[in-house]
């Protein structure tokens, strides 16, 4: 249960980094419980629709050697975007480049807290030298 919230945590800060560096995200309530609903939708949706969405585009991922995994993420984070607006959170993502700029703000911001963060992460406990 650690591992989840610790990983709810990297995604909210991630998304954070997102709207702070990256003109065309726009949030209007910039409270820390935003961010983590954000999160958990965000969370939800990259384990949920991305496998799909990766096992449906598969040629195409072989075909760019990778790099239309791109292309999934800025679905994903517009996608985010668009539920977040349903369930009223005032987050926006105005096009596709914002949305582009923005995964890949998230994608190295999670890289690097997830790198931070890589003993609380670990499946097994820490053995005792």
């Amino acid at each position: 249960m650690t591992k989840f919230f610790i990983r709810l945590l990297i995604n909210g800060l991630a998304l954070y980094a997102a709207v702070a560096l990256v003109p065309g995200i726009f949030i209007e309530n910039n409270h820390a419980v935003t961010y983590l609903w954000l999160a958990l939708i965000f969370g939800v949706l990259n384990a949920l629709i991305k496998p799909i969405l990766k096992l449906l585009t598969c040629p195409f991922i072989l075909l760019t050697l990778g790099l239309f995994t791109l292309v999934i993420n800025t679905v994903l984070f517009y996608l985010t975007g668009w539920i977040g607006a349903q369930f009223d959170a005032g987050y926006t993502v105005s096009g596709f480049w914002a949305a582009l700029m923005g995964a890949l703000v998230v994608s190295v911001v999670s890289m690097l807290l997830e790198i931070i963060f890589r003993d609380e992460l670990k499946d097994g406990r820490r053995k005792k030298r």
